[in-house]
């Protein structure tokens, strides 16, 4: 009885082996090769730049030099721009920043900073009923290092009618607090925009796609 009990089991278990194995050929297999082709025509570097030239603003991380959280990591909301003289996009994250915010005394004393961009932004996500955490939603990280732009220099108040032409409201803020126009010198970037994790795009490759 005893070995009849565990022949029985044996059976049962190979079955659903069986079954289960059947059920994943003929689902499973055409969804994974459905996504590994998808994976295969991505370009992370159009992607990166893609995000960067639709997005308004980005979450941008620092080390915090406020005293009540000092050398925690700092969470802002900046407004972007990457548009060019000729408003094509050109891939550099212009920005800007004022001493009385977070970002401003934080990258006086460490220039490093991390922007995210994210489809999420353009609610593109929501819209495929896709969570913003999901792999499929893409994400670009990059990390650089702030650099003021001198206000002497004969190519910056072009740039930064450009940027108020993007965001209007810029020229109140410039008036009233002191906000000067930066960019982000580009150490490094990481894609999120499959499942596998980030992929790290360089530098040049992202400034040589054209969009």
């Amino acid at each position: 009885m005893h070995i009849g009990c565990e022949l029985l089991l044996l059976l049962l278990v190979a079955c659903v082996f069986f079954s289960h194995t059947q059920a994943y050929s003929a689902l499973q297999d055409a969804r994974i090769i459905a996504q590994y082709k998808r994976q295969l025509e991505l370009n992370h570097a159009k992607i990166a730049r893609q995000l960067v030239h639709r997005a308004n603003w980005a979450s941008v991380g620092s080390i915090s030099t406020n005293e009540v959280v000092k050398d925690y990591p700092m969470v802002n909301i900046i407004s972007v721009d990457d548009t060019g003289l000729g408003g094509n996009s050109t891939g550099v994250i212009r920005f800007l920043l004022v001493d009385l915010d977070f970002t401003g005394p934080d990258w006086q004393k460490n220039n490093k900073v991390t922007f995210m961009f994210t489809d999420e932004q353009t609610l593109k996500c929501k819209n495929a009923n896709m969570d913003p955490m999901e792999p499929t939603c893409a994400r670009v990280i990059i990390s650089g290092q702030v650099k003021k732009l001198p206000d002497h220099d004969p190519s910056y108040k072009p740039a930064l009618n450009i940027f108020i032409k993007r965001h209007p409201a810029a020229a109140n803020w410039i008036n009233e607090h002191n906000f000067y126009l930066c960019e982000l010198n580009i150490r490094n970037i990481f894609v999120l925009d499959f499942y596998g994790g980030p992929h790290q795009v360089n530098a040049t490759d992202y400034y040589a796609i054209k969009i």
